[in-house]
């Protein structure tokens, strides 16, 4: 699946220690032509040109506390209700950012649902539930991972903003003065995970205190224990998709960790991509390949490439004029998702 990904992220406070989440994504080639996925009414102003994919938007969601008073006892026991939905559930809307565009659900289902499989087949967002595919992982914490990931290096991005936009290092030199708004550095597991408690007292003096998200691809550095997880995950759910859609061969899988409130802009991925959520919760917006004219991807040259020019927090319409007429499609996944 083709993704292009954009976010807004729950405006809380990073708590002690500091709340992260993670998930994997297992990227697989694709083999057989692509099947273009349309939304049941098309959106006017949005005509698709050269993007056969799909667009995504993640945010980093955690539980908060959410108190509401009220004098009105229906509305307190409702308000008591929420509480307790919300706490169920382990996030709240209160935390998500606001944009200016509508959303539709996306389906959360089994995956021996035959509502399922049509999705699937058709290329449609669905999440699933009970696929354990990851399911050896639901243990990792940060003292598990530190304990036995190894001792190998890991990339870390840091940025000043909640937002980790992409870019092509090898491009940079194609546009004048570019800047990146994050900077990646090497480091080993446990100077990661120290620098997280630094970002988070940092957070106390800071108005705007750094932020860092580890993306890694697993390789042989692991430890022992992770191998053994990671060779526990569903691979028969998966080898059996693979053989049942015609996708190619698993090319890599990637641990992400992400401190709460972290974004990915809006950009899209070149292969199908199987997101698993670890822990935490994360926000997805998805949008339609025939949406492409709404969201100005950079030019190919440019570093930003795959990545969507729009700040969809600030859209400037009269320089993105088709973002009014944008609609995605829209979901929280949590552990085991």
């Amino acid at each position: 699946m083709r993704i292009l990904r954009i976010s807004s992220s729950p405006r809380v406070h990073v708590s002690s220690p500091p709340r992260v989440l993670w998930g994997t994504s297992l990227f697989l080639q694709r083999a057989t032509p692509r099947r273009k996925f349309r939304p049941a009414k098309p959106t006017p102003g949005c005509v698709p040109r050269r993007l056969p994919g799909a667009a995504a938007s993640e945010a980093a969601l955690h539980p908060v506390v959410m108190e509401e008073a009220s004098a009105s006892r229906s509305v307190a026991a409702e308000a008591s209700t929420a509480a307790e939905t919300e706490e169920r559930r382990g996030w709240s809307e209160a935390q998500f950012r606001h944009y200016s565009f509508a959303t539709r659900p996306i389906a959360r289902l089994r995956h021996g649902d035959p509502r399922a499989e049509e999705l699937l087949e058709n290329e449609e967002p669905v999440v699933l539930t009970d696929t354990d595919l990851v399911y050896p992982a639901l243990k990792w914490d940060l003292d598990y991972l530190q304990e036995n990931i190894g001792n190998g290096d890991f990339s870390v991005y840091r940025a000043s903003t909640h937002k980790f936009l992409y870019y092509d290092e090898k491009k940079m030199a194609n546009v004048k003065n570019f800047k990146p708004k994050s900077s990646r550095e090497e480091m080993k597991f446990g100077d990661f995970v120290a620098q997280l408690q630094e970002s988070k007292q940092q957070g106390g003096r800071k108005r705007t205190p750094e932020t860092l998200y580890l993306q890694q691809t697993l390789n042989d550095t692991v430890g022992r224990k992770i191998v053994v997880d990671f060779l526990g995950f569903n691979w028969n759910w998966i080898n059996r998709q693979q053989v049942k859609r015609g996708w190619g061969q698993l090319t890599s899988n990637l641990l992400l960790i992400g401190m709460e409130g972290n974004v990915t802009p809006a950009h899209y991925d070149e292969q199908q991509n199987f997101f698993a959520q670890i822990k935490g919760y994360k926000r997805c917006i998805l949008f339609s390949p025939d949406q492409f004219e709404c969201l100005y991807p950079y030019p190919v040259h440019h570093p930003c490439d795959r990545q969507s020019q729009v700040d969809f927090d600030k859209p400037d319409y009269e320089k993105f004029p088709n973002f009014q007429n944008i609609v995605g499609y829209e979901t929280v996944v949590g552990p085991g998702d």
